[in-house]
């Protein structure tokens, strides 16, 4: 299976599960995280190198105390693919510090 094959239900499900924050379905998924407006801005420009190294980019929304990633893999029809988790759990990795 390739990182941009659509996972099905079961499997995103699965991996959610297996992942704190983080729910959607097979279009979209998605975590917001409690966070100071300017650590934010510093988190989104770290999450986008990582993102460009990946060639995968989440949708960002920044709001006071507030930060929100979402992802769908574009480039497979807007579907929730394994590259969507790899993302997930590099961004999580990156706010964890």
């Amino acid at each position: 299976m390739g990182k941009r094959t659509p996972l099905d239900a079961a499997e995103v499900a699965a991996k959610l599960a297996a992942r704190e924050g983080w729910s959607g379905d097979t279009t979209r998924i998605a975590k917001v995280y409690a966070v100071d407006y300017h650590d934010g801005v510093r988190l989104i420009v770290e999450v986008a190198e990582i993102a460009k190294e990946l060639e995968h980019h989440p949708d960002v929304e920044l709001h006071w105390q507030e930060l929100r990633f979402s992802m769908t893999t574009y480039s497979a029809g807007g579907v929730v693919t394994e590259l969507d988790f790899k993302l997930a759990d590099a961004i999580d990795a990156i706010v964890k510090g």
